[in-house]
């Protein structure tokens, strides 16, 4: 565990200087007003998983010198930094890892303008690769829009199904950490098996991920950076709810779906009962540990090395990931 945060936090430290130097340069021109609006949310934190994992499959792959690949660990979280503030505008969201929302503080137009922005500059940096780094972020970021689509599609419909469910997330979520491993592996000059490798590790890893997001909503708190019971006040249909709205009938089917259709904060007891007696939540856990265990059996194909190590304890740690 000290092996694994120790070398985590120096990766961290590296991406976060990257990003403060490239913000300081932004602030620098005539780009600063624009700036000026992101760089809060931008630098506010976060654990940085997109970045961190492009630079570990770049080592893992074979890359030797980081400058090379940074510019991509960077658009991938500047560009998912420019999802959350849409995601935001989206959602009506309040609060954003503890702090008001962009359109919260400086108004929705300012808030839109600085999410486009953001978007810009992930992409600019990307712009720098090969055509193909270039498609892949492309096809990951259209494939980001239409999975949000789909998510809007589906809000406060009981009929969701599974696989409707893992189309929103292998949009959203897990072709974003599938693209950062998979592009970070063809810069190293990986082989295509090593390169295949890496993508389907990143997608299995996002799934897990958007997974445990699913139950913090239902059992975290406010600490977490936004209020327990997100998901559910939206009438976003996240896999327990849709696990549970399958195997409950009659009455408690009934109940279940007017908790949801009705739902509000004295309803909390009413709801996590219905999910235990459904075994929805031991449900989601298993399924969380397969992706994780799938997501490691694809790092089989990678040479032993301190980078494959850290992918493989992200890949244990993030079951237990409490933010």
């Amino acid at each position: 565990m000290y092996f694994y945060n120790t070398f985590l936090s120096d990766i961290k430290n590296r991406i976060d200087e990257a990003l403060e130097e490239l913000v300081l340069q932004k602030m620098s021109d005539k780009e600063a007003p624009a700036m000026i609006l992101a760089r809060d949310i931008l630098l506010s934190g976060g654990k940085r998983f997109r970045p961190i994992l492009a630079l570990l499959a770049f080592d893992a792959a074979g890359g030797e010198d980081e400058s090379i690949v940074m510019d991509l660990a960077l658009a991938s979280e500047i560009i998912h930094t420019a999802t959350l503030i849409h995601d935001d505008i989206y959602d009506q969201s309040k609060t954003r890892r503890g702090m008001p929302t962009l359109h919260t503080s400086h108004g929705l137009p300012h808030a839109i303008i600085a999410g486009d922005y953001l978007f810009v500059i992930g992409f600019s940096l990307g712009g720098k690769y090969d055509n193909i780094i270039v498609e892949k972020m492309a096809t990951s970021a259209a494939n980001l829009a239409s999975g949000e689509l789909l998510q809007f599609e589906h809000i406060g419909n009981l009929s969701t199904t599974p696989e409707d469910y893992y189309s929103i997330v292998d949009g959203k979520t897990a072709g974003v950490f599938a693209s950062a491993c998979s592009c970070a592996g063809i810069i190293a000059g990986a082989n295509d098996d090593v390169i295949e490798s890496l993508e389907n590790f990143g997608i299995e890893l996002g799934r897990a991920f958007q997974l445990v997001d699913d139950l913090l909503d239902l059992t975290g708190d406010p600490s977490m950076g936004k209020p327990k019971g997100t998901d559910v006040h939206e009438g976003k249909m996240t896999l327990p709810l849709i696990h549970a709205l399958t195997i409950l009938h009659g009455i408690e089917r009934e109940q279940l779906a007017d908790i949801l259709n009705n739902f509000s904060n004295d309803r909390w007891q009413e709801l996590t009962n219905l999910l235990a007696k459904s075994g929805s939540f031991d449900y989601t856990q298993q399924l969380i540990v397969n992706h994780v265990d799938r997501a490691l059996s694809h790092l089989d194909y990678l040479p032993e090395s301190n980078a494959k190590k850290l992918m493989t304890d992200i890949a244990i740690e993030s079951q237990n990931r409490r933010l």
